[in-house]
C-alpha cells in the first residue's frame, strides 16, 4: 500500500518547531454599534480575510460599558457572525466594570476568536490577568495584548513567550502620548512613525520578540482614514521592513487596502508556486530555477519562504477573487484562515 504524500509542511517544518498562528492579516476596530453592524456586514462580502475587534475599551461609553458588553455578546451569537473571526477588546484590567463584561462576553452563544487586553504594564501584570480571565471561563480563547507602555515594551520579549499570547500589537497613540510630550504629534502620523527612532524601535523590538516566540505581531493604526496611498505605504513598510504579519484598521474603507497590501504580488505568487512544485517534483532535493534572466539555487532553507508566500497569498485571498493556481490550491490548500471557534449549545 502506498503511503500518503506528505503535505508541505510536514517536510519544511520540523514537527515540534513552533509556526506562527494563521491569523488573517487585518484586525478591524468597531465600537459604535453601526460600525460594528457594518463591520459583520463586509465580512461577509469580503470573507475572513479581516478579523473584527469589537471594542469595549475605547469604543465602549463611560458608565456604559455592561450594557455594551450584553450588545457585544448578541453580536457574537449572532448569524451575522458567520465566519466567527470576531473578537473583543476588554476594559483594561483594573476598571471595575472589567469582571463584568469579560463574563457577558464569554457567556455568548458564540465564543470570542480572542480577547485583546489593552495597557499592559509589565509580564507580570499580563500573567494575573490572564490567570483572573481563564477563571473567569476564557481558558480556551485565545489572548492578544497591547503593547502601549514602557513596562510592557521592557517586558515584550516574556510577554510574546507567553503561553497564552497569539498575538502581540503595538498602540502607537498612548506609547506616544507616555512620553509626556517628548516625542513630537509628527510620530504618531503615517509618515512619521516609521522616523522617530523611539517609535521605531518599539515597533522592532515587539516584531522580534514576537517572531522569536512564534506569535504574531501586529501594527498600529494609521489615522489619516481617507489617505489610501499613504494607508498602502505604511501597510508595506510595516511587513517589508519591520516584519509585521497583521495591521490594525479603525475604518471600514483601511480593510481592503491593507489586506492587498500584505497580498503577494502575483509575479511573487507565480514564482513561488514555480519553485514549491519543481521542489515537490524532485522529492525537496536542491533544484535549479531560472528567474529575471539568471539561474538560482533552491534547496529546503528557501523553499520555506516561497511555501510561507503561498500561505499568506492564501490568507489574502478575497472572497471570489482566487490568489493561487487551482491545481495548487486543489493539491495543498484547504481554508488557511483559523478555524471559527466552536458554536455552544
Amino acid at each position: 500500500m502506498t503511503e500518503p504524500a506528505l503535505h508541505p509542511r510536514d517536510i519544511l517544518f520540523d514537527a515540534d518547531e513552533p509556526l506562527p498562528p494563521a491569523l488573517p492579516v487585518c484586525d478591524h476596530y468597531a465600537g459604535v454599534e453601526v460600525r460594528m453592524r457594518k463591520s459583520l456586514a463586509l465580512q461577509a462580502e469580503l470573507g475572513p480575510v479581516f478579523d473584527i475587534t469589537l471594542d469595549l475599551e475605547d469604543g465602549a461609553p463611560v458608565g456604559g460599558e455592561r450594557e455594551h458588553a450584553a450588545l457585544i455578546a448578541e453580536l457574537l451569537g449572532s448569524a451575522d457572525n458567520r465566519h466567527g473571526r470576531v473578537g473583543v477588546r476588554l476594559p483594561q484590567g483594573d476598571h471595575p466594570a472589567f469582571a463584568d463584561c469579560a463574563r457577558a462576553v464569554l457567556a455568548a452563544t458564540r465564543a470570542p476568536a480572542y480577547l485583546m487586553c489593552p495597557k499592559l504594564r509589565s509580564a507580570a501584570d499580563f500573567d494575573d490577568l490572564a490567570c483572573r480571565l481563564d477563571a473567569l471561563g476564557a481558558s480556551a480563547v485565545p489572548l492578544h495584548g497591547l503593547v502601549e507602555t514602557h513596562g510592557a515594551l521592557r517586558d515584550v520579549a516574556a510577554l510574546a513567550a507567553h503561553p497564552r499570547i497569539e498575538s502581540l500589537s503595538f498602540g502607537l497613540m498612548d506609547f506616544v502620548s507616555a512620553h509626556r510630550g517628548a516625542i513630537p504629534r509628527s510620530a504618531m502620523s503615517a509618515e512619521g512613525q516609521f522616523e522617530h527612532p523611539l517609535v521605531v524601535r518599539a515597533k522592532v523590538e515587539i516584531a522580534a520578540a514576537c517572531h522569536a516566540a512564534a506569535k504574531v505581531p501586529s501594527h498600529c493604526v494609521v489615522t489619516e482614514f481617507r489617505d489610501t496611498a499613504a494607508l498602502a505605504d505604511a501597510a508595506r513598510r510595516a511587513m517589508l521592513h519591520l516584519g509585521y504579519l497583521r495591521m490594525w484598521s479603525i475604518h471600514p474603507a483601511q480593510v481592503r487596502v491593507i489586506v492587498d497590501s500584505f497580498a503577494p504580488t502575483v509575479a511573487e505568487v507565480d514564482e513561488a508556486a514555480e519553485i514549491v512544485v519543481a521542489a515537490a517534483a524532485a522529492g525537496w532535493a536542491p533544484i535549479a530555477h531560472r528567474s529575471g534572466g539568471h539561474d538560482t539555487l533552491h534547496d529546503r532553507a528557501s523553499y520555506r519562504y516561497f511555501w510561507q508566500v503561498l500561505e499568506r497569498a492564501a490568507r489574502t485571498s478575497i472572497a471570489g477573487v482566487p490568489a493561487l493556481p487551482g491545481e495548487l490550491r486543489a493539491r495543498w490548500f484547504a481554508p488557511t484562515v483559523p478555524t471559527a471557534p466552536a458554536v455552544r449549545r
